[in-house]
């Protein structure tokens, strides 16, 4: 568990984050449909016993966002590249639970867990280039800007959307 706050934890994800997933996306259906194709494909709980069952099968370094012992969202590793040392970011968070700094404290503890635990040398974080909420996180914590990855990802309603693409070097990282 990583703490942040007295009330915001990261814990890391298990079997028993999967009802607290499912209910948050369902509840939330219609707000993270926008950015996450995953939502539509996750049509009842067994399908996020699967993905949560991949996660730990895998040993992804994937954490469940909790504010006050409520399930606010998902953080972790993704496209981990351990040859190369680097790997992805991918988060998200409820509605209600935006503004307040959370998933940018949360991509911090990432950074220095990437950066020193895991010795990884570089951090990237993809955004459709429209999500200025999504793109001002990497912003914040002095990613670059490296590009655009044109029709980067298939969202709902099979239409693509182009990623701004952010890196961060651990060289540049700053606690």
């Amino acid at each position: 568990m990583i703490k942040i706050t007295e009330t915001l934890v990261l814990r890391p994800t298990t079997l028993e984050s999967t009802s607290d997933i499912y209910e948050a996306i369902t509840r939330e259906r219609d707000y993270l449909r926008t950015w996450l194709p995953f939502v539509d494909w996750t049509q009842d709980e067994s399908n996020t016993l699967e993905y949560v069952q991949g996660v730990i099968d895998n040993e992804e370094v994937q954490y469940s966002i909790y504010d006050s012992d409520r399930f606010i969202g998902r953080i972790g590793f993704n496209h981990m590249d351990a040859l190369n040392h680097k790997a992805e970011i991918g988060y998200w968070i409820i509605e209600e639970a935006q503004g307040k700094g959370i998933v940018t404290r949360s991509v911090k503890e990432l950074l220095i867990l990437g950066f020193t635990d895991l010795n990884l040398n570089k951090i990237v974080i993809k955004a459709g280039v429209e999500n200025a909420k999504s793109r001002s996180i990497p912003e914040k914590l002095g990613f670059t800007l490296e590009g655009i990855e044109r029709d980067g990802e298939l969202l709902v309603d099979n239409k693509y959307t182009d990623l701004a693409v952010y890196g961060l070097l651990k060289k540049e990282f700053k606690v």
